[in-house]
């Protein structure tokens, strides 16, 4: 049965939020006040001083009010990027924690698992995270369970991976809100076709770019969750193999039509992209970045890291601090 209480929703970025995350998010909400003619939803932008903030994209944001300023929320969803953090963490975190006590459902889409975890506040829920930022969420955070899944609802923590699931996040809200009938019609109005729930996986992009995951032959895909199992304890392709029930040769082949590579060239790539998210969105040195990926040492890894990327990891993390923001930790996000 549709609900006509209103819902008022904060919306907490961070400098070099993904903006996108955010316009996902309210325009569908926007969208369900009209259609419905209620005033079933509504929202305020925050940021942790009340001050403007500077998106990804160098748009430029007014909050409505600051963190320490705002009581009568009934969710609040951080937007950040990998690397965020509050300027004063003792305080906000504290803040954060005050309205959870006071019944607020907190969330986070996209990079804003990362503070919202830093808070320690996803301890012991199951947490939505981008494929894109899963190696460097597992290195920093090991005790939090992490999915693979575009939506993640856990009691009174709401996690997506990122501005499309944000969305589909949104229209959960409206349908939960206002029925699915007013849901199905926002989602016709932008021509948002699928409509995602929780249970469903992100689709990844393989090393081969016009084809994902989920449209590979099953051995293929049961080979590459084997490989993604085993980053830091690397497995040989012949013990894969076997694991599947088809030969080396046939698995090379099946790979080879596939992807394009051959199975031992797509787990060392995915190796290297496991490096490299490390690379951008954490502060480890080489050396803990090659045994987190399987190498015994640095130099290894540092050599393969050139030839697929083409130039050292040390370059690629100066290269993506350039586009940091400003004053803050904010580095280049996916939406």
């Amino acid at each position: 049965m549709a609900q006509h209480h209103k819902i008022t929703i904060g919306f907490l970025i961070f400098p070099g939020f993904p903006m996108a995350c955010l316009t996902s998010m309210i325009e569908p909400l926007r969208a369900a006040n009209e259609i419905a003619e209620v005033d079933a939803f509504d929202w305020v932008i925050l940021s942790e001083d009340g001050n403007t903030v500077t998106s990804s994209a160098q748009v430029v944001f007014q909050a409505d009010a600051g963190l320490h300023d705002v009581h009568d929320i009934d969710q609040l969803y951080l937007m950040a990027a990998p690397a965020s953090s509050f300027a004063d963490p003792a305080r906000s975190d504290a803040q954060l924690r005050k309205l959870e006590r006071h019944g607020v459902t907190l969330g986070a889409v996209s990079g804003g698992v990362f503070p919202l975890a830093r808070a320690g506040l996803l301890e012991g829920f199951r947490t939505s995270v981008h494929w894109c930022y899963a190696a460097a969420f597992a290195q920093e955070f090991p005790r939090i369970p992490a999915t693979n899944e575009v939506m993640s609802i856990d009691r009174r923590r709401t996690t997506v991976s990122g501005a499309a699931a944000g969305f589909d996040l949104a229209l959960h809200l409206v349908a939960e809100q206002l029925g699915q009938d007013v849901a199905t019609e926002v989602a016709c109005w932008f021509q948002h076709a699928l409509v995602r729930g929780q249970g469903v996986d992100q689709r990844v992009p393989t090393v081969r770019a016009e084809s994902t995951d989920d449209m590979l032959p099953p051995v293929v895909r049961a080979s590459i969750e084997l490989f993604a199992s085993h980053i830091e304890d690397p497995i040989k392709v012949a013990d894969v193999a076997d694991i599947v029930g088809v030969s080396a040769r046939q698995l090379e082949r099946m790979f080879r039509k596939a992807t394009g590579h051959s199975p031992l060239q797509y787990y060392r790539m995915m190796r290297m992209n496991a490096a490299r998210q490390l690379v951008r969105y954490s502060n480890d040195n080489m050396t803990a970045i090659a045994l987190a990926v399987g190498y015994a040492s640095a130099t290894p890894m540092i050599q393969n890291y050139k030839e697929v990327f083409g130039l050292h990891p040390a370059e690629d993390r100066e290269k993506v601090n350039l586009f940091r923001v400003r004053k803050n930790l904010a580095v280049p996000v996916v939406s």
